[in-house]
């Protein structure tokens, strides 16, 4: 399942997109994760300062 950003608590830093390794996560106000690319990996969720990302 790929990654689920809660958009309530993200604060847009953009650590998430920085440690993707396959460019899933685009940030602009938020972070969006493209469930096409994203290979579940986690990197993501563990690099996440305010722990806003789940793998579903």
């Amino acid at each position: 399942m790929p990654a689920f950003v809660n958009q309530e608590e993200c604060t847009g830093c953009g650590t998430c997109a920085d440690v993707c390794p396959v460019e899933a996560i685009t940030v602009d106000d938020v972070a969006e994760v493209d469930p096409d690319l994203c290979i579940d990996c986690g990197a993501c969720a563990d690099a996440c300062p305010v722990s806003c990302i789940t793998l579903e």
